[in-house]
């Protein structure tokens, strides 16, 4: 048997998962070799996790997660408002698979967006597709989008990700555009996905700041049916660590 042969076709059959396992199983001594049928299971399923690992690592890197966050990192208390159970609970996608929202809200520097990012990167880690974007980036795609007649697909991409997360809500006025592009997206995401909104503006104050009665209503409706609200307190996170 060519082993060369065997790898050479496994490579371009695309299974690397397989060719790798089956390399190093080629390098063990001979009494350690294991027989065929269990080759057969040890491959597979290596070409299993590498698949898994490759498209998680395709899906963080499209996210564009303004941080590297882990749920294990927040920093949970009853004092910041809220608590470890709170965050696992959240961390393992239900709230994706039913189409809730997440709403965080704090002053500068509490940590909102580490929270955010976090809750996408386990939303990556569970194969789910996710798509982060800062507002004022979220607002110049949204004019460069409509400036190069290529709104429609901007929006249908952005429906393609089960979880969407825009952060910094409130800091920069919205245009009509942006109202209407905002609905547009929450009218596509009701019921198929989920969108994390962190500001710091208090959720009450959303309907202000939107500031056109109708589209306010549509909007705020779409976001806060079903939607978990957390209010972050305490001291900035910022100031921790400088110290």
């Amino acid at each position: 048997m060519n082993t060369q042969n065997t790898l050479d076709l496994l490579r371009l059959l695309k299974l690397a998962g397989m060719a790798k396992r089956y390399e190093a199983v080629l390098s063990l001594p001979v009494h350690e070799l294991v027989d065929v049928h269990s080759l057969v299971g040890v491959i597979t399923q290596a070409e299993v996790e590498y698949r898994q690992h490759a498209k998680t690592s395709k899906y963080l890197k499209a996210s564009k997660l303004r941080y590297n966050a882990l749920p294990e990192d927040i920093l949970c208390t009853p004092d910041r408002g809220i608590i470890r159970e709170q965050v696992l609970r959240l961390s393992d996608g239900m709230f994706i698979e039913k189409g809730e929202n997440i709403l965080i809200t704090g002053a500068t520097g509490c940590g909102k967006s580490f929270l955010a990012c976090a809750l996408g990167r386990s939303a990556c880690l569970l194969g789910l597709r996710t798509q982060y974007f800062g507002m004022n980036k979220f607002l110049d795609a949204l004019a460069q989008a409509r400036l190069d007649g290529t709104y429609l697909k901007w929006i249908r991409a952005i429906s393609a990700n089960k979880l969407l997360i825009l952060d910094d809500f409130g800091l920069k006025q919205l245009t009509n555009d942006a109202r209407i592009a905002l609905l547009d997206i929450l009218e596509d995401r009701y019921g198929n996905g989920s969108t994390i909104i962190t500001s710091q503006l208090p959720v009450d104050n959303w309907y202000n700041f939107i500031d056109e009665p109708t589209l306010a209503d549509a909007i705020m409706d779409r976001l806060s049916a079903s939607a978990h609200r957390i209010a972050l307190t305490g001291k900035s996170l910022r100031k921790r660590k400088n110290q």
